[in-house]
């Protein structure tokens, strides 16, 4: 029996000046993960607070928190030491964020992240966390802000309480120019939506739901069920499209959409199909600001044949997007592909990357070493 394939585990940078507020996005996000295992490394010499705990940051130390979190404290030279670590079956990850030092070229981690030779492991983007009160002085004294701002794929532009209305609008237009075409959205106290990142976990084992209580679960208690009074209208500052075509999408126009997308587009998931291009698979789509990826999977037996996509951003038109979507579909042709459909697809096959091992595969190979 051919053992199930392993899903490849996201990997955010989240990066920013000190005192931009990236612990305390990186703990919202913990604390309203949704049953989403987090690995968090951190690059710093220091201490984080995770979850009302405080881990001192030692290079090389590992430290397992009950509500399935872990938390590590590395230098960049031990990136990938780490990286294999969470990445291992028995961690059971789905989500990775490196919080990058305060000081460092948080494109050197998107670079090192991007070169890795580490299967398991997929570009998350880069998160880029601003000081609303502090961000003019701050890129006077240090003007590799623009440096930072030119790569991230998402900027949050935190503590906006602490500006006025025009002040905030006036900084969002400046972080936007700086930042194109990444997505810019506004928060106070690092609360911005966790699912701009990452998805929700579905475990079909019942981990969920048979399980020690967590913090999570106190706060939750707490706070009547809900303890972020903003958590309600967080999605406010993004939207979020649906695509779905029961007519395959044309390859070379698909690839031309999505090399020409919008400003403010950070995430694009989903599956699509190519029809004739490729009668055997759909292909799954990652894309995340400017990085995109495909992966083919095989159709299962009598699944319908769909295009299924969703888009995250910021300040996007989704009417303009669905038709550009939809101007995406293919004419009707032959049932098997000729030349000009094969050169079509080769834009797509570009963005394939090998699947990585089985889990059994690693773990047998893990054993014999």
């Amino acid at each position: 029996m051919t053992p199930p394939r392993t899903q490849q585990i996201p990997v955010v940078v989240l990066a920013g000046f000190l005192g931009s507020g990236k612990t305390t996005l990186l703990n919202h996000l913990l604390r309203n993960r949704a049953g989403t295992r987090i690995g968090v490394i951190v690059n710093d010499f220091g201490s984080i607070e995770i979850d009302a705990m405080t881990v001192a940051g030692q290079v090389g130390s590992t430290v397992s928190l009950g509500n399935g979190c872990l938390c590590c404290a590395v230098d960049a030279s031990e990136l990938d030491t780490f990286l294999e670590t969470l990445t291992r079956p028995s961690a059971r990850l789905d989500l990775i964020v490196i919080e990058a030092s305060g000081l460092a070229e948080p494109q050197e981690l998107v670079r090192m992240l991007l070169a890795s030779e580490n299967p398991h492991i997929l570009y998350g983007g880069l998160v880029e966390v601003v000081d609303a009160a502090e961000f003019d002085g701050v890129r006077e004294r240090h003007p590799e802000i623009d440096r930072h701002l030119a790569v991230a794929d998402l900027v949050v532009l935190n503590k906006t309480d602490r500006v006025g209305e025009a002040e905030q609008e006036r900084l969002r237009a400046a972080v936007a120019e700086l930042s194109r075409p990444a997505a810019v959205i506004s928060a106070v106290h690092g609360r911005i939506d966790p699912e701009l990142l990452f998805d929700p976990a579905l475990r079909p084992d019942g981990e969920e739901r048979i399980r020690q209580l967590t913090f999570e679960d106190l706060l939750r208690e707490e706070a009547g069920g809900d303890h972020d009074d903003h958590a309600g209208h967080l999605h406010a500052a993004y939207e979020s499209v649906d695509f779905t075509s029961d007519v395959p999408l044309d390859p070379r126009r698909f690839i031309a959409f999505l090399d020409s997308r919008p400003e403010g587009l950070y995430r694009i998931k989903g599956f699509a199909d190519f029809g004739a291009g490729d009668r055997d698979n759909r292909y799954a789509l990652h894309a995340v600001g400017r990085f995109l990826r495909f992966v083919p999977q095989p159709w299962a037996r009598g699944e319908q044949r769909l295009t299924q996509l969703v888009m995250i951003g910021a300040g996007i038109d989704a009417e303009a997007l669905r038709a550009g979507l939809t101007a995406c579909r293919a004419e009707p042709g032959p049932e098997t592909p000729d030349t000009e459909t094969e050169r079509a697809m080769w834009g797509v096959l570009r963005y394939v990357q090998q699947e990585p091992e089985p889990e059994d595969v690693r773990e047998e190979a893990a054993a014999e070493t």
